[in-house]
């Protein structure tokens, strides 16, 4: 995303950051992840970028694992300024052989014995700084193991900490500079004493202070943001009934008052009764008053003929900002010679931090895995800082992270809890051609199925669920008589960040009892199906 876009300024401009450098790991998120849960800040950036793109300087930082081969000639590798920028560094797994094969491409090999899964480490003492590491560990731990590729050599200036039976040099430490490397991965939950290690890396060497939390991100990200837009200029927000976009109203409410406009769109694939309902419950738990845009023709007609999931959420992005540009003109007229008479210069959105890193694209290891609504879904005036400018509070945020807020904040705790709901809707829950019938049939099955999940005193236990649609046909029959009728895929997961997600393990009496209700109360459906994929390989959401 362009630089010209504005952005209200980021938390590591004021808390101590840990920056980690993402090689590619399906594990590099959850780093980040464990030391926020630690109560200290971190951020992800991919492992191209260069020091000199940074507005700030890191405290320490965190190479991640990858699945590259150092040695390969198109391998990744960190812009060696970082390693001259006199911080704390540790590598993990791949991280670790980055470290070495940087000094000399002979510390690095092809393992003959590759490791992966469980493995116990024991480590070595030295009675130095080195020891800063496993200090107050135990000197045998379990952790968890995932290379095939090992260091062949002590890296010279390095003394071993750790080793396993395999690995020798299962964690070194350089003897004069805080420049640490461990095989393992201390980040995944198969690591038990991970986190204690991650918070010696951050508090005892780094100097981290363990002072992230949401009391005093929420009374910082007030401020600059009162600071950021004036005390004149107005913002329109796009709300979806979501916890992220309501969360992040309640957030510019509580800024800026009456100069915040919150807005919903209804681009027609919207759930049953969501604008109602969404209207109904900001202004009776928030006090916002919201302005409902019924625009569902112009989405739907713009939909049609449209199968790839890309052009969806291209189509639906750029249709609305124009929507959202036409109502700040609406808002600036109505304000005229009042106390809030002023231009609507921002756009408000809900975009956290999971939104981010999976929209990142870069030549390396990690590949986009879709255009996030949020962040990709632009139009290009945006992004070259034309028309309205983007804020976006939540930006650094994780899932949890946002419903801690909403409850400092105050917000009731049906609104913390509610499941996701994408800004594109239900079109990115249908594969295939968005059309007015297959909207309803997807509408009406999502509604039983949440209603059913409502009703089994489910729905706190699983983070997100809906009913999609696949647009291929299945033979059924019905009354004797043979029918085709479209696939309704179920999806509910559990998950506490969002990167990755595990299926919810519903009784199969439950899905049985769901899907009878749906092929009998929907018209056009033949099969329901149970999505039962974890995240990865599949995303959460079918497109």
């Amino acid at each position: 995303m362009s630089a010209t876009i504005e952005q209200a300024e980021a938390p590591h401009q004021t808390f101590d950051t840990l920056l980690v450098l993402d090689f590619g790991s399906q594990y590099s998120h959850l780093i980040t992840r464990c030391l926020r849960g630690l109560s200290l800040y971190s951020e992800m950036l991919p492992c191209t970028t260069k020091l000199s793109e940074l507005s700030f300087k890191p405290k320490g930082i965190i190479l991640s694992g990858g699945p590259y081969s150092v040695y390969d000639a198109d391998a990744p590798h960190a812009d060696p300024a970082f390693f001259d920028l006199g911080v704390p560094i540790l590598g993990v797994c791949y991280g670790m052989q980055e470290i070495a094969w940087r000094l000399s491409k002979e510390n690095v090999a092809r393992s003959n014995e590759r490791e992966y899964g469980q493995a116990h480490i024991v480590s070595q003492r030295h009675n130095s700084p080195v020891d800063r590491l496993f200090e107050g560990l135990d000197d045998a731990m379990q952790v968890w193991m995932s290379h095939g590729d090992k260091l062949n050599q002590l890296p010279e200036g390095f003394c071993t900490i750790a080793t396993t039976q395999n690995s020798p040099f299962a964690g070194i430490a350089h003897k004069e500079k805080p420049v640490f490397g461990i095989q393992f991965h201390p980040e995944v939950t198969h690591t038990p004493r991970g986190k204690d290690l991650l918070r010696n890396f951050a508090v005892r060497i780094c100097g981290a202070k363990a002072n992230w939390s949401m009391s005093n991100f929420c009374d910082q990200e007030i401020s600059r943001i009162r600071n950021l837009v004036g005390p004149k200029a107005q913002v329109i927000g796009a709300v979806s009934g979501g916890v992220d976009s309501t969360v992040a109203a309640k957030l510019l409410k509580e800024a800026i008052g009456s100069r915040f406009h919150a807005v919903l769109v209804d681009n027609g694939v919207m759930r049953l009764n969501e604008c109602q309902q969404v209207k109904q419950t900001l202004a009776e738990h928030l006090g916002i008053s919201l302005t409902v845009v019924d625009a569902s023709k112009r989405f739907l007609d713009g939909l049609k003929g449209t199968e790839d999931p890309e052009k969806k959420r291209k189509f639906i992005g750029n249709t609305f900002i124009d929507i959202f540009e036409e109502e700040a003109l609406k808002i600036e007229k109505q304000a005229e010679n009042t106390p809030n008479a002023g231009k609507v210069e921002w756009f408000l959105q809900g975009t956290l931090y999971p939104d981010v890193i999976e929209s990142i694209s870069f030549k390396g290891p990690s590949q986009t895995i879709k255009t996030h609504h949020n962040v990709g879904g632009l139009p290009q005036r945006m992004i070259d800082g034309q028309g309205l400018k983007l804020i976006e509070p939540l930006r650094e945020l994780f899932k949890d992270e946002v419903r801690q807020l909403g409850r400092q904040l105050g917000v009731h705790e049906d609104l913390v809890m509610r499941h996701p709901f994408p800004g594109p809707g239900i079109a990115i829950r249908i594969i295939g051609e968005v059309t007015p019938d297959r909207v309803r049939i997807a509408r009406q099955a999502d509604h039983i199925f949440i209603g059913m999940i409502r009703e089994a005193g489910l729905y706190n236990e699983i983070s997100q669920a809906y009913a999609g649609l696949d647009t291929n046909k299945a033979v059924g029959v019905m009354g004797d008589q043979r029918q085709e009728g479209y696939i309704i895929i179920l999806r509910a997961v559990r998950t506490t960040d969002f990167m990755t997600a595990e299926a919810y393990p519903f009784s199969m009496d439950f899905l049985m009892n769901v899907s009878r209700r749906i092929v009998n109360e929907v018209d056009g459906v033949a099969l329901v199906t149970y999505n039962v994929t974890s995240k990865p390989p599949s995303t959460i959401e079918l497109q």
